[in-house]
């Protein structure tokens, strides 16, 4: 499916463009900031150019607001259309409603969406109008349904209707019968006079939404006339395709009349309101507060247990659920918290993939020994710009999906994002939802073509548990964290979570119970300590950590001393330590190192005869295959780690030994990924670092939109379109929307293929489905509706969905 850009659209969006003046121009460049990215337009007409791309458009649709979307669609439902029709089409001459589509007329001009030209007639983009496959329920205009027909077709109507057209040649019988169909009053007597069941036939027609044509199997019969239909297609009424295929299709001239004058598309210029209950400042940030402390905390426990034990990923790819339950039992977390974690870090480089796993990159190590406040900084931007929503756990099946899956970018989930505090910040000042979900109603009427999760009960459940978590929306309220992310300023959220989360505490309290209790986020080195010589219980406002013998043999395991162990808690301790610990640290101590295992395959030896007896005669031990060979060395026929771990599980504390008969120390290896994590995919499968050519140079500075403004209104209008940014130009339209998302194929392959959708010729594809199985497919009747390839399947003889994203191969059928 093709989306040309229309020359004479382009062009009458370029004049329009021209009788701006600055300001004018300045608003539009504003508000599609992709027309204006690097390099910057250099004339008017290449700026018009830009502004009709489908992938421009598209970028530009998720942002607007439902009465926005209503207004578009009854625009591309009538042809040339003026702003007084336009008002009474959807019941907006006076008043409020008025004053509402003139705001949104403007709001669509400043997107350089919908313009007016100076003859009053409105115009829209190309692209635009083809976003609807039947605008309000309409079929397309009589001028389309007609141009097929031949002048003898014409003239038969035109005698039915008893009209005489100027002359006897097709255009002039054609703009004959399009006046006096484009008349109500002529049509609506003509159907007046109609018989009963052709009344009938077209008021029930006037009101349905028109038939997309399917897949034609040719041989098979044609459709056969409804009652009453032949009468309305001699007359103009119902056009029939020529071969007959499909059902007749009803004008849009004819329909609108046939809705009556009472009729009015829908136009809701007003949002929806959200109740609203008291939450003043120090309120929102002490609910904020307790918010980001309790992440923050998660976040360093879930990435601990993440830089200690690579999850493993799928053969499909991304961390299956299987993987995120073992996190989350480990850091002690739910699944949301794992998702959201997993995926803020993947995009802020702290995980990368490594192989078959997903492990901690070298940034985490340098990210662990900062602050809470910086820690959350980053995982907040990251989260703000995130191209997918973190919290999705199940796809309309309700099976679940795998974290870090490497998904196509998705625009409208950043809208989502953005829209869900825009909306909340529009509540009066010291107020918030006395419902969240009322902020995901109104998000619908501001951002209503952002896709919602299908495991989402209420609209946008999952989005706003998400911002809540992190802090952005406390109270029903937008929290300083949420304004620093709206306004999009660093500095301003860096300072906001200093403001709001303490120092990471470097103190614990000890008790009795055998219990440690840090308040707040525990800093790096408390957190290496506790974590070494006690089991993690609880993670959130305050962590506790609990002491067996389990836990303090596995930290004299790692080198320690009872003496050094002793020392290092005593100097984070807030009070002395109590004595069933420092009980339980000495008794451990003692227990271990009694007994030492060398590996000959392997030896045990120990100074205590009676114990390796014991050992010997142990009957859970039998399957080590123990003998005593003297009274104090035993000899085993299982190797050394199988055997310590044997020995451990019976209740023994036995240590290792190296060959040169010192004591092996058992520390945790850590992992560290060696591949940088991959830069964020632009639209047409370029990342960040690849623009680096002379005219991307100054792709980061920021635009002075006014400068360019002034420069564009100034400069000739002849100057040919500069190629993409990776120095190849799109050889179409199909092209430039599939390069964005096909990440796995070859600049040559995305052609391939696009030219296949384009020329409508078959395609074979290596294509690897979300259960990892890698098959071969050969299609035809291919559509383009990204993210997806719609097409029919010669393998399972019926028509499929492919996501794009997981073509790895295209080669001629």
């Amino acid at each position: 499916m093709r989306c040309p850009i229309s020359k004479k659209s382009g062009s009458a969006l370029a004049a329009w463009l021209r009788g701006l003046d600055a300001a004018g121009l300045e608003r539009v460049l504003a508000a599609r900031p992709d027309a204006v990215s690097a390099p910057e337009p250099r004339s008017v007409g290449e700026l018009a150019d830009r502004l009709q791309r489908p992938a421009s458009v598209a970028l530009a649709l998720p942002r607007l607001a439902l009465p926005c979307l209503q207004v578009a669609e009854a625009v591309a439902a009538l042809t040339g259309v003026s702003r007084d029709g336009l008002a009474g089409l959807l019941d907006a001459t006076h008043g409020d409603r008025a004053h509402g589509l003139d705001a949104v007329l403007g709001t669509l001009a400043d997107r350089a969406l919908v313009w007016p030209d100076g003859n009053g007639l409105l115009h829209m983009a190309a692209p635009l109008r083809n976003a609807w496959d039947a605008p309000l329920g309409l079929d397309a205009p009589l001028a389309r349904l007609l141009a097929g027909l031949n002048s003898d077709e014409l003239g038969r109507m035109l005698a039915k209707l008893d009209v005489k057209p100027a002359a006897n040649r097709k255009e002039m019988r054609l703009t004959a019968l399009i006046d006096h169909h484009s008349d109500p009053a002529r049509v609506a007597a003509l159907v007046a006079k109609a018989p009963g069941a052709t009344r009938k036939l077209l008021e029930r027609r006037a009101h349905e939404v028109p038939e997309q044509p399917g897949f034609i199997m040719f041989g098979a019969p044609r459709t056969d006339s409804q009652p009453g239909e032949q009468w309305a297609v001699e007359r103009g009424l119902l056009i029939r395709d020529q071969h007959r295929y499909g059902p007749a299709r009803m004008p849009a001239e004819v329909a609108l009349t046939l809705r009556g004058s009472d009729w009015h598309a829908p136009f809701t210029p007003v949002q929806p309101g959200v109740r609203s209950v008291p939450a003043t400042v120090s309120g929102v940030e002490r609910e904020a507060a307790a918010a980001l402390m309790a992440f923050a905390a998660h976040a360093v426990s879930v990435l601990g247990v993440c830089a200690a034990a690579p999850p493993a990923r799928l053969k499909a790819g991304g961390v299956g659920a299987r993987e995120l339950a073992r996190i989350g039992k480990a850091a002690r977390c739910d699944e949301i918290l794992v998702r959201l974690v997993l995926e803020t870090a993947s995009a802020a480089g702290l995980l990368a993939r490594d192989g078959d796993r997903v492990a901690a990159t070298a940034s985490y190590d340098n990210w662990a020994e900062q602050e809470p406040a910086a820690q959350l900084a980053v995982l907040l931007r990251a989260w703000w710009a995130l191209p997918l929503s973190p919290g999705g756990s199940r796809d309309e099946d309700g099976k679940a999906l795998p974290a870090l899956a490497g998904a196509a970018p998705c625009g409208g989930c950043v809208q989502a994002r953005h829209g869900l505090l825009a909306a909340a910040s529009q509540l009066p000042a010291g107020e918030g939802a006395a419902n969240s979900a009322d902020l995901g109603v109104l998000l619908v009427w501001l951002r209503p073509l952002v896709d919602e999760l299908p495991q989402d009960t209420t609209p946008f459940a999952t989005l706003i548990r998400e911002a809540e978590l992190l802090g952005a929306l406390a109270l029903g309220a937008v929290s300083p964290i949420g304004a620093a992310l709206l306004a999009d300023d660093a500095e301003a959220l860096t300072d906001a979570c200093r403001r709001l989360l303490p120092a990471a505490s470097g103190t614990a309290r000890f008790g009795s119970d055998l219990t440690a209790v840090v308040a707040g986020t525990p800093s790096a080195r408390i957190l290496a300590l506790l974590d070494s010589v006690a089991d993690r219980e609880t993670a959130g406002a305050a962590s506790v950590w609990r002491f067996s013998p389990g836990s303090v043999r596995r930290a004299l395991d790692a080198g320690l001393t009872p003496a050094g162990l002793t020392a290092d808690l005593a100097a984070i301790a807030v009070e002395p330590l109590p004595q069933p610990l420092s009980y339980l640290i000495h008794d451990t101590a003692r227990s271990h190192g009694r007994m030492r295992v060398v590996s000959a395959a392997c030896v045990i030896h120990g100074e205590e005869p009676a114990l390796l007896a014991e050992l010997a005669a142990h009957r859970k031990l039998t399957q080590l295959g123990l003998r005593l060979l003297a009274p104090t060395v035993l000899i085993s026929r299982t190797p050394l780690d199988k055997t310590l771990t044997a020995l451990r599980s019976a209740g023994y504390a036995p240590v290792a030994e190296k060959p040169d008969g010192t004591v092996r120390i058992e520390r945790a290896q850590h992992h560290r990924a060696a591949s940088p994590v991959p830069s964020p995919r632009l639209p047409g499968g370029r990342s960040r670092t690849q623009r680096t050519d002379a005219r991307t140079a100054n792709a980061g500075a920021p635009v002075d939109l006014r400068a360019l403004a002034t420069r564009l209104r100034d400069a000739p209008q002849d100057i040919p379109e500069p190629d993409p940014w990776d120095g190849r130009p799109y050889d179409s339209d199909t092209e430039e929307i599939m390069a964005g998302y096909a990440r796995n194929l070859s600049f040559t392959d995305v052609r391939q293929l696009a030219d296949a959708v384009n020329d409508g010729r078959t395609i074979t594809i290596e294509y690897v489905a979300t259960s990892g199985n890698a098959t071969v497919r050969t299609l035809s009747k291919l559509e383009l509706d990204a993210p997806y390839l719609r097409a029919w399947c010669h393998l399972r003889d019926d028509e499929r969905v492919f996501t794009i994203s997981r073509i790895h191969g295209v080669m001629p059928a």
